[in-house]
């Protein structure tokens, strides 16, 4: 498998990954490498976590708010910069930036993903 291992299927089961909504964007003051500071929503059972993404270079703060994502929910909270970060937003790494993992249909906020 080249040089990535082989995951076991119960570390994927591990991970709680949601559908959340993005209700804010703001810049991250300070930041080595540009970046926004998301409050997105996951619905009733989690609520709204905050995450640092370095989605710049391809999105404006205005087009991401209302997008849903697809995010791990239970990592635990990361200092970046001056925002303690609660969940990971997914995006494919492209040379050109980072693209959001979205769903292609709305679904539920906190919806899993499994």
């Amino acid at each position: 498998m080249g040089e990535f291992g082989i995951a076991d299927f119960k570390d994927f089961r591990g991970l709680d990954i949601r559908v959340g909504e993005i209700i804010s964007a703001n810049d991250l003051e300070n930041a080595r490498n540009p970046a926004y500071v998301l409050q997105i929503d996951f619905g009733a059972e989690i609520g709204v976590l905050k995450s640092s993404a370095q989605i710049t270079s391809l999105y404006k703060k205005s087009e991401v708010v209302g997008k849903q994502v697809v995010a791990v929910v239970n990592f635990e909270p990361k200092q970046i910069g001056s925002v303690m970060s609660e969940c990971l937003v997914l995006g494919a790494m492209q040379e050109h930036g980072v693209v959001l993992l979205t769903p292609d249909q709305r679904v539920e906020k906190g919806s899993k993903i499994g």
